[in-house]
């Protein structure tokens, strides 16, 4: 069995390539800014797309690709774009598709796959003959492999959308996927100006800060790239220290694979405490002093 996998993300594309050359060969897509980045992940070859990058001109390459080639499964890293280009190949290619995948394993030609449901309350297991898979980020751990994959250049075409202007997000330095402490605050904070009382904790545990959605979205009172749960970014640190969070399974569903949960609520009914390892039940502005100073001494 042969896979092509795709992902704009070179980082999700390092992963997924770990994961999925433990099953069958694989091929590689990337932009070529990224490509270099990618060759000794074990893809037998990696394609380079050169050219302005939209959602359409991409999947008419990787259909190309898909076509000349003999491939059981296209794989691609649930982005945004992923996912985007994920549906425009299941439609042109009339493949089944299935999205957000947390494990595959070929059977007989067939896929079996488990993924997140009801909103992260459970795991469905799934037999199907779906073609077109998006693997969650995070999926495996990148290893480098041994050798160099070869690589051939593809030239995208036009594409019917066109660059009006580019507006550049604030630059920042988190990268919650990536850390092995985080300290993520919920509705329970109270105020914008809690921020600075649960900082001298994410520092005594040298973690990363966080917030649940309302936090980062409704109240914006952290960025968007530190909102943890479904619609935010799936961590899985060694530690999750959860402040004021209620643990509604949106937010759950962000961080199940985290290795220890620490909940710290006034609610001793809130959801959170059925996720967690330890949980305090109280004050977070009476409790974050205390264990600072308890990591301090």
């Amino acid at each position: 069995m042969k896979a092509l996998v795709y992902s704009d993300n070179v980082s999700v594309l390092q992963e997924s390539l770990t994961y999925i050359r433990k099953m069958m060969d694989a091929d590689g897509v990337t932009e070529a800014e990224g490509a270099g980045d990618v060759l000794n992940y074990g893809a037998g070859k990696i394609y380079s797309l050169k050219g302005d990058s939209f959602y359409d001109n991409i999947s008419s390459a990787i259909r190309q690709i898909y076509e000349n080639g003999s491939y059981d499964f296209i794989f691609l890293g649930s982005t945004t774009l992923g996912r985007e280009i994920a549906g425009s190949l299941s439609a042109s290619l009339g493949l089944q598709p299935m999205t957000e995948l947390i494990s595959f394993e070929p059977k007989d030609g067939k896929a079996v796959t488990r993924r997140f449901a009801h909103g992260g309350k459970t795991v469905v297991e799934e037999e199907s003959g779906a073609k077109v898979l998006t693997l969650m980020p995070g999926i495996a751990d990148p290893e480098p492999a041994e050798g160099a994959s070869a690589t051939e250049e593809v030239q995208l075409g036009d594409s019917k959308l066109s660059l009006v202007e580019r507006i550049e997000k604030q630059a920042t330095a988190v990268n919650l996927e990536k850390a092995e402490v985080i300290v993520c605050v919920g509705r329970g904070l109270g105020k914008k100006e809690g921020i600075s009382e649960v900082e001298p904790l994410v520092k005594a545990v040298k973690g990363e800060l966080a917030g649940s959605r309302p936090v980062c979205l409704d109240y914006q009172w952290l960025t968007e790239d530190r909102q943890v749960g479904l619609s935010g970014k799936k961590v899985k640190p060694k530690i999750y220290i959860a402040l004021g969070v209620s643990g509604q399974i949106q937010h759950i569903a962000g961080m199940r694979d985290s290795k220890t949960v620490i909940a710290v609520n006034k609610d001793k009914d809130a959801p959170i405490f059925e996720e967690a390892d330890y949980g305090i039940v109280g004050d977070l502005y009476q409790i974050v002093p205390k264990l600072v100073q308890a990591l301090q001494s």
